[in-house]
Parts: C-alpha cells; sequence; structure tokens
C-alpha cells in the first residue's frame, strides 16, 4: 500500500523560478506557496523572486530566466 501525502501540509499553488546572472550564477527553485488573501501573481512572483535572490549576494538583481505558479493540484 502506498500512502498519500499530507496535502494540506502544503501550499496552495506549486512554483518553479530559475534566475541567472551571466557569466556568475544561477539558481533554480522550486515548492509550495499559499498567497496571503487578494494577493496577485506579480505580488507572489515578488516575493518568491525576493527569497531567492536574497539567499546568495552573487543573485542580487539577477534575470528571471523561468517562473511558473500553477494551483499545487492534480
Amino acid at each position: 500500500m502506498t500512502s498519500q501525502p499530507n496535502v494540506q501540509s502544503q501550499g496552495s499553488h506549486f512554483y518553479v523560478l530559475t534566475v541567472e546572472k551571466q557569466g556568475l550564477a544561477s539558481a533554480t527553485c522550486s515548492g509550495s506557496y499559499t498567497p496571503p488573501p487578494g494577493a496577485t501573481r506579480l505580488d507572489a512572483f515578488n516575493a518568491l523572486y525576493q527569497e531567492l535572490t536574497s539567499s546568495a549576494p552573487t543573485l542580487h538583481r539577477a534575470n528571471v530566466v523561468f517562473f511558473s505558479l500553477e494551483p499545487n493540484q492534480i
């Protein structure tokens, strides 16, 4: 018997974000995210971008290569 993941512990949306500073660094992160009530897609993007780029000084003002944000259910 296979166990089902605990969906309640996951965010309402799944995201993938890739950024690059050409010739210096690149990074991809993914996970689940629950935006606050009334938040827009832009709000979610800005929060996720800030979280990723603040994790390493070389990523400050990095270019976005890929961004996806979708409902986290199948």
